[in-house]
């Protein structure tokens, strides 16, 4: 048994490195000239920074479109299936997935007037949580999620 506690510790920090389940930059990710590609559209559409969306993308799905978390979050964008039924989408589409995401990320950013970190922690936790919390809500990892994709938007 004590041989089998490395491999375990390995697979528990995947796990939770991921934030859902999936190990991030799955072999099932989109090239990046396909994910830049949906960024770009989605981003020009919604009038957000292409960085923004693509950190939180990564962040979520590590461009995995057929990603699926335990919450049951879905997609490259990993909308719960009640954000993905008010767009209309089918979550496992790419282009409606990260165009579906973007107008989602837009609501909040508008709802926190414009501080992204805010609406990024409202995108992984909900919006209540940060309402309730009046700011990023003390869940490890909520705060690591912020924290990733903050540095990720930076470095794009």
């Amino acid at each position: 048994m004590p041989r089998l506690a490395p491999i375990a510790f390995v697979f528990a920090l995947l796990y939770g490195c991921a934030g859902g389940g999936y190990i991030p930059s799955a072999s099932r990710a989109l090239s990046d000239l396909q994910l830049n590609d949906l960024v770009a559209q989605a981003s020009a559409a919604h009038a957000l920074p292409a960085g923004l969306v693509r950190a939180v993308l990564m962040a979520e799905s590590g461009g995995d479109p057929s990603a699926i978390s335990i919450a049951g979050a879905e997609g490259l964008m990993q909308l719960m299936p009640g954000t993905a039924a008010q767009c209309g989408i089918d979550p496992f589409e790419p282009v409606s997935n990260v165009d579906c995401g973007s107008a989602y990320l837009k609501s909040l950013l508008t709802r926190y007037h414009g501080d992204v970190v805010l609406a990024v922690a409202a995108y992984n936790a909900g919006p209540g949580a940060v309402d309730s919390y009046h700011g990023v809500p003390p869940y490890a990892e909520t705060r690591a999620y912020v924290a990733r994709v903050i540095s990720s938007y930076r470095s794009y």
